[in-house]
């Protein structure tokens, strides 16, 4: 058994959290391997987790730009010795619950969604849970009879404090499920939500296991008492305050990629538009810049944090315009109105909340459907 378990077997986790434990296994400084569990019943992950049952390695090819020179070179990740289906294997899914230390998670953006079947009888066996919530707390009540550590919960969900944020859905659950007042003093107490940050473009799959990504990456994870690292590693930052580098990320990288999805999905632009090929626009270009320009950066000099969000910002242009990655637009708009509420509003939200008087018309215009006046 393996101390990580990982829920989702994303490009993105495959170039990003298992890649990192992959090269600090190298230098003895990872936590151990890794269990992959597959949530959805979709026939891409599917085919990863036959990949990964296989206990052998993967390629991701990193691409891009780094201090002022092109990067290419293949890496083959190491970290995933194995993989379960949750809607087949849950027994097993179980018995590496019960052995884990750590819990990943990358569950998409509905990821915390409950669904209306998972009810307090999935806690005497027999059904496996549909949600991811419903999954997590009956593993969690698992581990609690058998008498298991509390361990460390590290989401990677793009939410704002997701460590926070799927404990309070969890519990929430628990106690509509009517679970014992023991049983969720541990649940809240004893086991540690870590919220966390995770940022880097992974462009594209590689089949049937791999991504194809750019060299920039970073892991933020807020500091806690007694938790428990999957890894360390030069991209990982353990910080006491995650606020600013969760802003950055939002308001800028996330922001401009939404705020280029959504004229992408209003005008007639190509089917296979990449994030690169909108840069090269000079009007779509134009927009973008004056959007950071006057209703982004103003927001970050508010807050006394101009200068590193400038800095930030210099990277994620590089990031945009990387010649070695196809970031298509149409992969960006999946989900978009909920990416829109969770990526713009934010921006309106804080304006208002420091009261400064910024029109903002160009996110108005995005958050509304339409192109500003």
């Amino acid at each position: 058994m393996q101390p990580i378990l990982q829920f989702g077997t994303s490009r993105f986790l495959q170039a990003h959290a298992d890649l990192f434990i992959s090269e600090a296994l190298e230098s003895g400084n990872a936590l151990g391997r890794v269990t992959v569990v597959q949530t959805t019943a979709s026939a891409a992950s599917a085919r990863r987790v036959a990949a990964f049952s296989q206990g052998g390695t993967y390629p991701v090819v990193i691409r891009g730009w780094q201090d002022g020179a092109p990067v290419q070179r293949e890496v083959q990740v190491r970290s995933v010795a194995n993989a379960l289906q949750a809607s087949r294997q849950w027994p097993q899914v179980l018995q590496a619950a019960l052995a884990a230390q750590v819990i990943i998670s990358n569950t998409g953006d509905r990821g915390y969604e409950l669904e209306p079947s998972d009810d307090a009888g999935l806690l005497q066996g027999g059904r496996v849970p549909r949600s991811f919530p419903a999954k997590l707390l009956v593993l969690l009540h698992a581990r609690y009879l058998h008498g298991a550590a509390p361990l460390t919960l590290m989401p990677c969900e793009l939410l704002a404090n997701n460590g926070s944020a799927l404990r309070g859905t969890v519990a929430g659950l628990a106690r509509r499920w009517e679970m014992d007042r023991a049983f969720l003093a541990w649940l809240e107490g004893s086991c540690i939500w870590v919220n966390s940050l995770v940022d880097r473009i992974v462009s594209q799959a590689l089949e049937p296991a791999g991504a194809v990504a750019e060299p920039y990456a970073l892991w933020a994870i807020e500091a806690q008492a007694g938790m428990v690292l999957p890894c360390s590693h030069p991209q990982l930052v353990v910080t006491g305050c995650l606020a600013p580098y969760e802003r950055r990320k939002l308001l800028m990288l996330n922001l401009g990629h939404s705020f280029l999805a959504e004229h992408w999905l209003l005008g007639a632009r190509p089917a296979g538009e990449t994030v690169r090929e909108a840069m090269a626009d000079p009007a779509l270009r134009t927009m973008l810049e004056a959007l950071w320009e006057e209703e982004v950066l103003p927001l970050f000099a508010a807050l006394g944090e101009g200068e590193a969000s400038r800095a930030y910002l210099a990277q994620v242009r590089d990031r945009f315009c990387n010649p070695f990655l196809d970031h298509r637009l149409a992969d960006i708009a999946q989900n978009h109105e909920e990416k829109k509420r969770r990526r713009l509003l934010p921006a309106l939200e804080l304006a208002a909340g420091l009261g400064l008087q910024l029109p903002q018309p160009r996110l108005r215009a995005a958050m509304a459907g339409s192109t500003p006046a």
